[in-house]
């Protein structure tokens, strides 16, 4: 397709297996040069927008964070079209306004991973390739999810930092007290190299996070499978509620040839 297909891509995380609301008219199993994607690409209308639905971590979840294949989830959606992606992610909350349920639409992103696939430009190059990476969530796309969450009313943060850990372990309190003094205000394990591999094929990403439990160390119990889940299950109605009132909004700014 074009530059200026106007296809959005969902890539869901923790939580968000499937997509209710989304009218399906077809899946799809691919291949791409990075191997397979963690599942079939779903296509189909969501609110009257064409989106193509991915779930980060197979359905069922099944993949943790440090195996996702994230080169070939990018571009799968690339190829089906999509030039917009909103990455829905699972997060742990630092700062004191992140507590569980809330949705975090972060500004910044920093990067605690190692080990894993996080270009496109390597092997056989004609020449090395840097890209600007200064923004790594599309301001224009934040903007769309903020306005969403305001009209439904949904606890919201839009600011804050993200910061990726490799997993599939939780963080020590200690590690979270250094992301902390870091600048970090949410932590997950899914927000890179997702958001960089997207950047260098030029796509708008932006992160639509969901407070899960607070960080370690940032209440005076250990975090429970319980505690998250209670935690998906109040707030994924919002995140719903949010995609489905930004998708239009989201179509129009994807039409346009070039990120902000």
């Amino acid at each position: 397709m074009s530059e200026t297909s106007s296809v959005v891509g969902i890539i869901g995380g923790t939580g968000l297996t499937t997509l209710s609301g989304l009218d399906i008219t077809g899946a799809r199993t691919v291949e791409t040069p990075w191997g397979s994607p963690s599942s079939e690409l779903v296509e189909g209308s969501f609110d009257g927008q064409s989106v193509v639905f991915l779930s980060r971590h197979g359905n069922p979840h099944r993949i943790p964070p440090h195996q996702v294949n994230y080169r070939a989830n990018i571009k799968a959606l690339y190829d089906a079209g999509v030039r917009t992606v909103i990455g829905v992610n699972a997060v742990g909350g630092i700062h004191r306004d992140m507590g569980p349920a809330c949705v975090v639409i972060p500004e910044q992103i920093i990067d605690y991973t190692w080990g894993r696939a996080g270009t496109f430009f390597e092997g056989d190059l004609e020449q090395v390739t840097h890209i600007d990476f200064t923004w790594p969530y599309d301001q224009g796309a934040r903007s769309i999810l903020m306005q969403a969450a305001t009209a439904h009313d949904v606890p919201f943060a839009g600011f804050g930092v993200y910061g990726a850990t490799q997993g599939p372990r939780l963080e020590t309190a200690a590690e979270i007290r250094r992301m902390e003094r870091d600048g970090c205000d949410l932590v997950g394990m899914t927000g890179m190299p997702e958001a960089a591999l997207a950047a260098e094929l030029g796509m708008r990403y932006v992160c639509l996070g969901l407070v899960v439990n607070w960080a370690a160390g940032k209440s005076d119990h250990i975090i429970t499978m319980a505690e998250i889940e209670a935690a998906i299950e109040q707030g994924m109605s919002g995140v719903r509620q949010i995609l489905e009132t930004s998708m239009a909004d989201l179509g129009v700014l994807t039409a346009l040839a070039q990120p902000s």
